[in-house]
């Protein structure tokens, strides 16, 4: 019977562990769409936000500072792909997708530029057990928190009103090009920090295909759990199970 407990102990805590990054990646996710945009680019955002925080670092000795600039790169990529997506109308898809595959290549030439090496980084110093339990709580803080920003506060209202009728809320006096803007903004720096959980807590380095497709399932989780925080955190804790099952 100790043996069960103990199993199902570390099932549920490989869980945790693996829905995560899917977590932060998610509720960026539910953040951008709900606003009016389709962010296909969560995986691109989750490699740049992985390879900035490694190198950052590296470069200081501070993980804490290699994970704020992480944020930020999620954050300016998320900015590019809201730009394109809004002030110049390309179609959201294309972007996102243009997006993952200069970031994937971005990040493989980074890793010979910066640490003279292809395929990996070496190891950086990383955030430990301690930290990895703090990003996992703060995910779920998250998700709680982007929930009630979203159902109980005037921005959110306006965040889904331009997702849901942007001429009704063009009308009340809401820009809805400008919300949409900063709210993918927004979503792209909670999606990095999935990259930075992945590079400096789970691992202590950066790979090349270390996302391995997180983005795509975060994206998934964010349509299975009816673009809602709570759902999408359930259904990455779900995806997150099946992971650990393996």
């Amino acid at each position: 019977m100790n043996a069960l407990a103990a199993a199902l102990l570390a099932l549920a805590a490989l869980t945790l562990v693996k829905a995560t990054p899917l977590i932060f990646a998610a509720l960026g996710g539910v953040l951008s769409e709900r606003s009016g945009i389709v962010n296909i680019g969560l995986e691109g955002i989750m490699i740049g936000g992985a390879f900035t925080a490694v190198c950052v670092s590296a470069a200081t000795g501070s993980p804490l500072l290699g994970a704020v600039a992480g944020v930020f790169a999620g954050a300016l990529l998320a900015a590019l792909l809201a730009f394109v997506a809004t002030r110049l109308a390309f179609d959201q898809i294309v972007a996102g997708t243009g997006l993952n595959i200069v970031a994937l290549g971005g990040a493989a030439f980074g890793l010979v530029l910066v640490f003279g090496q292809p395929g990996a980084s070496r190891e950086v110093p990383a955030f430990g057990q301690a930290g990895e339990g703090v990003l996992t709580v703060l995910a779920l803080v998250l998700a709680g928190a982007l929930s009630l920003f979203l159902n109980r506060t005037p921005w959110g209202l306006r965040i889904r009103a331009c997702g849901e009728n942007p001429r009704a809320a063009a009308a009340a006096g809401i820009e809805p090009l400008k919300t949409r803007f900063w709210s993918v903004v927004a979503g792209g720096a909670i999606a990095a920090l999935g990259g930075v959980y992945l590079s400096l807590a789970e691992l202590d380095l950066y790979s090349d295909g270390m996302t391995a497709g997180r983005g795509f399932i975060a994206l998934a989780a964010v349509i299975f759990g009816r673009w809602t925080p709570f759902g999408a955190t359930g259904a990455a804790l779900f995806f997150g199970f099946f992971s650990a099952l393996q």
